[in-house]
C-alpha cells in the first residue's frame, strides 16, 4: 500500500501534524500542504490518489483548489477529494459537492473517520478508470 499517495491540505499545522502522522502509520505515503498554493503544487507534482481538502486556507482557499482540479485536471486519472472541513453549514456542503467533491467531513471529526474515508475512495478508483488507463494495466 506505499504506492498510495494522500494529500492533505490543511492551514491548522497541529491538525495537519496529527493527520499525517495517522495517515502515514496505516501505509500511506502522505504529501502536506500548508495553503491552497501549496496543495496545488502538490497535486500537479505528485499526482496524489486521494485528497484531503480544508475550505479555510490561505493564498488559495479549498474551494479554489477543487474547482482547479476538475476544470483543469493535472493527471488523467480520477483524483477523489475529501473535504475536511470546520465550515460544516449546508451552504458549504452545497458548493462542495457542486464543484465535484467526493466526500465531506465536517471538523471536528475523529482520524478513524478520515480514515474510513479515504479506504472509501480507494475502493471506487476502479470504477473511475478511463479506458485508457484500462489498457496500460493490461501491457
Amino acid at each position: 500500500m506505499g504506492n498510495i499517495k494522500v494529500l492533505i491540505a490543511d492551514d491548522e499545522e497541529d491538525i495537519l501534524e496529527v493527520m499525517a502522522k495517522r495517515i502515514a502509520a496505516e501505509g500511506y505515503a502522505v504529501i502536506k500542504a500548508k495553503d491552497g498554493e501549496e496543495a496545488w503544487d502538490g497535486i500537479v507534482k505528485e499526482s496524489p490518489d486521494v485528497i484531503l481538502l480544508d475550505l479555510t486556507m490561505s493564498k488559495r482557499d479549498g474551494f479554489e483548489v477543487l474547482k482547479m482540479l476538475r476544470e483543469q485536471p493535472p493527471s488523467a486519472k480520477w483524483q477523489p477529494v475529501i473535504i475536511v472541513s470546520a465550515r460544516a453549514e449546508l451552504d458549504d456542503m452545497k458548493k462542495g459537492f457542486s464543484l465535484e467533491a467526493d466526500h465531506y467531513l465536517a471538523k471536528p471529526c475523529k482520524i478513524e473517520d478520515v480514515l474510513k474515508a479515504i479506504r472509501l475512495m480507494l475502493s471506487l478508483i476502479p470504477q473511475h478508470k478511463s479506458n485508457s488507463e484500462i489498457k496500460n494495466e493490461g501491457n
